[in-house]
Order: C-alpha cells, then structure tokens, then sequence
C-alpha cells in the first residue's frame, strides 16, 4: 500500500466519531492477533520427519554441492 492511500485512509478515519475510532482499533487489533497467532513449536519429530525425506535430502546435497567449491577455497584454515 502506498502513502497516498495510507493519507486516504487517515482521512477517513479522521472524519470518524472517537467512539468509532475505538472500535475501529479494536477490530484491528482483533484482525492483528488473529493473523500474528503463533504456530505450534516444530517438534523432535518434525524434524526426524523432514530429515529422512527424500526429497529434502536431495535438496540438501544439492546446496552442499553449490558450497563445496567455497569449502575447498582454504579460508577456513
């Protein structure tokens, strides 16, 4: 979104009685804690799962690959 319509917005709002400001603010911060909800914790066996997939697997030695020429470039010693 840009400023010129951020501006609008505060117009609007502006015009708006301070109990429907208010309201308005609590729907907001309604619709914010709704969106923000964190996520359950990645477990152990998440992890293990993501571990023996295949395809993730693949995927690990490909980027191993892409490094392997910055592992042999002799700056880590």
């Amino acid at each position: 979104m840009n400023n010129v319509s951020l501006t609008q917005i505060e117009k609007q709002i502006n015009r708006l009685t301070i109990n429907e400001q208010l309201l308005l603010m609590e729907r907001l911060a309604q619709q914010i804690r709704r969106q923000t909800k964190s996520k359950p914790p990645i477990t152990v066996y998440d992890l293990q799962t993501m571990a023996n997939d295949p395809e993730i697997q693949r995927e690990i030695r490909e980027i191993q690959a892409e490094f392997s020429v910055a592992e042999s470039d002799g700056l880590d010693t």
